[in-house]
């Protein structure tokens, strides 16, 4: 197969190959190829979640939140945190050790 760059793109392929960055240009054109995949299948991922919500709203499978409410939420996720947290205290084999850490603005307990 042969393909053809404009000049600016020949000078950018230029540019790598001699920088060192890639052995040849067709190093640096399977290394593109290959993200331009994997960014088209984080695309598509993303598209299919984004279906999914829309599909679950559609079904009734959400859940309003208004300014009283997304406190609420807030409290409940603190909550489950903190628990985790204390758990993790006392079973250090659960996590990474008992390391004790307080994040800017919270409060003292």
């Amino acid at each position: 197969m042969s393909v053809s760059l404009s000049r600016n793109w020949k000078q950018v392929v230029n540019e790598k190959v001699s920088s060192g960055l890639y052995p040849t240009a067709n190093d640096l054109v399977r290394e593109a190829l290959r993200l331009l995949i994997e960014r088209d299948q984080r695309a598509e991922s993303l598209r299919r979640d984004i279906r999914g919500g829309f599909d679950a709203v559609a079904r009734g499978e959400c859940t309003d939140y208004d300014a009283s409410t997304i406190h609420k939420l807030a409290d409940r996720v603190k909550s489950r945190g903190r628990k985790r947290l204390a758990a993790e205290r006392v079973n250090p084999s659960r996590g990474e050790g008992t390391a004790r850490f307080r994040c800017r603005g919270a409060r003292p307990r």
